[in-house]
């Protein structure tokens, strides 16, 4: 069945099959329908054009044929010649429409098949493009995917190691390891920024929302920035604010703030000032970040939120950065019905972004401290399933100096063998194993052992899709590398 078919639709009289040997004698591919109905299931298999007669679109089912038409995908805009006249009817139809009216020559049929065929053509050239286009951005996605699992192991390895350290060292090598572990962070924060524009940008990215005070939040990120600010030569501030709840998804509201935070750090100069603002105007949170930094040229300020942007001047590659940072803000916020703008008086004069949100409607407790330490509790017996060595290794004895009792293995198949025989209380698993994934070890271990056993994924994939995932697989937590040990105790506790 060819897609550059032309379909004939004239119920009455001779016009369909003197229509149809006219096309084909002119080596044209032309099909005569029955019925609306058959004209319209044939469209949906695929059509270069339609001919059809003024007085069939007055017939029952002409609505469901306008409905086709208005239903084609964004690439379609199938030609529809209607002769032997029209009326009203006709000219409601939507799209591509051209009239002849009676008496129709074969000639001038011809004529305007052709040009439906060759406009048809492109149309096919621009669906063709925009699949290729899809698919590339699929393949882009999975890309980004493997390389962020790719990219946590090791770093999982190195903040374990720098934890480790913290415990150990006392106040030796206090400068190396901070150091240490904010390249870590900032490392990780770039693998997430640039997975997550990409599922932004493609409408893929879930808000969980939840009451969250911005306060509370805002006080916890920014003392995260403190001493990257302090090393910067750059005082960071944040007024005195009270409480503001809104509804909305932690994790993204801290990636939002987050975001600001680092391009006002990297923007300004030793010896200048970030001044941040939050307080609650009308029904709206408002959140201020302002510096004394580089600023924004005029030409530059509109397209301060664009993807990849770097400007001279104002956004300079030297600073380092992807220039996706601001991206994510304004589809973060956008996400939470709210909007942000950039202000600046130009280049060395700096620049301020204001965040408004929608405040929430309903009373809500303060947030937990999730930095507060956990309460000491007896040591767990643990299968720790990990195909990386070191990291394996390195949280193993992180583990083990928390006071846990430590079983390994990198294998999926071997995992699922020791859980069942020594019924540890809890395991931590990583989705991608040799032998069977941990998405299969957890179905399995869950079949055998029920709720007597605590399963927590930790792991390098960190899509939504991932989490789902292992939730539906039997998982209790999940897990994204790299973990600080803390969030690692409290998955393994929880519940």
């Amino acid at each position: 069945m060819s897609e550059h078919r032309v379909l004939i639709f004239a119920p009455l009289g001779r016009d369909g099959p003197l229509a149809q040997r006219a096309l084909q004698g002119a080596g044209l591919e032309a099909e005569v329908c029955a019925g609306m109905d058959d004209l319209v299931a044939a469209m949906a298999a695929g059509a270069g054009a339609v001919v059809i007669t003024g007085q069939a679109l007055l017939l029952r089912g002409g609505a469901s044929f306008a409905t086709a038409l208005q239903q084609q995908p964004p690439w379609s805009d199938l030609p529809v010649i209607v002769f032997g006249g029209g009326d009203e009817t006709t000219f409601r139809l939507t799209g591509n429409l051209t009239l002849l009216d009676r008496p129709v020559r074969m000639r001038t049929l011809l004529s305007a098949v052709r040009a439906a065929l060759r406009a048809r053509k492109r149309q096919y050239q621009v669906r063709d493009l925009l699949e290729e286009l899809e698919q590339s951005v699929r393949d882009r996605d999975q890309f980004l995917a493997m390389l962020g699992h790719e990219l946590r192991n090791p770093l999982a390895a190195i903040l374990v190691s720098s934890e480790l350290l913290d415990r150990k060292a006392g106040d030796g090598f206090a400068s190396e390891r901070g150091v240490i572990k904010r390249q870590v962070r900032n490392l990780t924060r770039l693998v997430d920024d640039l997975l997550d524009v990409s599922r932004v940008t493609r409408g893929k990215i879930a808000i969980r929302k939840e009451p969250v005070d911005l306060h509370d939040l805002l006080q916890r990120v920014s003392l995260e920035f403190s001493e990257a600010a302090r090393l910067h030569g750059v005082d960071l501030y944040v007024l005195p604010a009270a409480p503001v709840i809104i509804s909305g998804d932690p994790l993204r509201l801290e990636q939002i703030i987050a975001n600001l935070l680092s391009n006002a750090v990297k923007y300004t100069n030793p010896g200048g000032r970030i001044t941040v603002g939050l307080e609650a105007e009308g029904d709206e949170a408002v959140l201020r970040v302002k510096d004394t930094g580089v600023g924004i040229s005029a030409e530059m300020l509109p397209r301060v939120f664009d993807l990849f942007l770097q400007a001279p001047g104002a956004i300079d590659r030297a600073q380092g950065g992807m220039g996706i940072g601001l991206t994510l803000v304004q589809r973060l916020t956008a996400l939470h019905s709210g909007k942000v703008e950039a202000r600046s008086e130009g280049l060395g004069k700096g620049s301020e972004f204001v965040v408004r949100l929608p405040l929430s409607s309903r009373e809500a407790g303060r947030a937990t401290d999730a930095t507060a330490p956990l309460a000491s509790a007896p040591g767990l017996r643990l299968l720790l399933v990990e195909d990386n060595p070191d990291a394996r290794e390195i949280l193993k004895l992180a583990l083990q100096e928390m006071g846990h009792e430590v079983a390994v293995c990198g294998d999926g198949s071997v995992a699922i063998e020791r859980a069942v025989r020594d019924r540890p209380d809890a395991m931590l698993v990583d989705l991608g194993l040799p032998g069977c994934d941990g998405f299969e070890v957890a179905r399995a271990v869950r079949g055998s052992l029920g709720t007597k056993i605590r399963l927590v994924a930790v792991t390098g994939y960190g899509q939504p899709s991932d989490r789902e995932r292992a939730l539906a697989a039997g998982f209790d937590a999940f897990l994204v590398k790299p973990a600080e040990l803390a969030a690692v105790e409290s998955a393994l506790r929880a519940g």
